[in-house]
């Protein structure tokens, strides 16, 4: 007698993809709410200092942006719907900042794993272009994703445990209820 899977299971398929767009701590609280969505990890992508720190980023002079790895298993959510989110969670028009964050570390990228992905990325950013939503020139760059540097631990699920800080209230919060309002079927409950 062989056991075979539930009809209820499914094969895992997860595959990721590091996204850069602005303050790592926004990007990281938005896509751990969706469905599909194994995992988002704050560190550092695009950049030329090996395992650079928080402050070293910060300081403007390490070529790395904040970014977000996200783990996702994608018979569940696909490439496209975590760019579609990645649109929503920050301002792709903003060159080197969000808001009032300024610097190379906050711009926007994609660092896509994948020639699939890159593919994927480039029509998301011509969609984007396309949608007139934005007034001003999409800026976000594709690359190739060469490495990622986890950041500190304190920064692990920064939002959810310091919602009353004032940046988190003031900055992540608005943007945290835009999100829910747009994408709120792929929301885990």
């Amino acid at each position: 007698m062989t056991n075979s899977p539930s009809p209820s299971s499914h094969a895992v398929a997860n595959d990721t993809i590091t996204l850069g767009a602005g303050c790592f701590w926004c990007v990281e609280a938005a896509f751990m709410q969706l469905k599909g969505v194994v995992s988002a990890k704050s560190g550092y992508s695009g950049g030329f200092i090996k395992n650079p720190s928080y402050k070293e980023v910060c300081n403007g002079n390490t070529g790395h942006a904040e970014v977000v790895q996200v783990v996702f298993d994608s018979t569940i959510i696909s490439v496209a719907t975590i760019l579609e989110a990645f649109f929503t969670v920050h301002d792709p028009t903003q060159l080197n900042r969000q808001g009032n964050d300024i610097g190379t570390q906050y711009r926007s990228a994609i660092f896509y794993h994948s020639d699939e992905q890159k593919v994927i990325a480039e029509k998301a950013v011509k969609a984007a272009e396309d949608s007139g939503e934005w007034d001003a020139p999409i800026v976000t760059e594709v690359k190739a994703f060469d490495v990622f540097y986890p950041a500190e631990d304190y920064h692990d699920n920064y939002y959810n445990l310091n919602k009353d800080q004032p940046y988190c209230s003031m900055v992540i919060t608005p943007k945290m209820n835009k999100f829910k309002k747009k994408f709120h079927q792929l929301i885990q409950k």
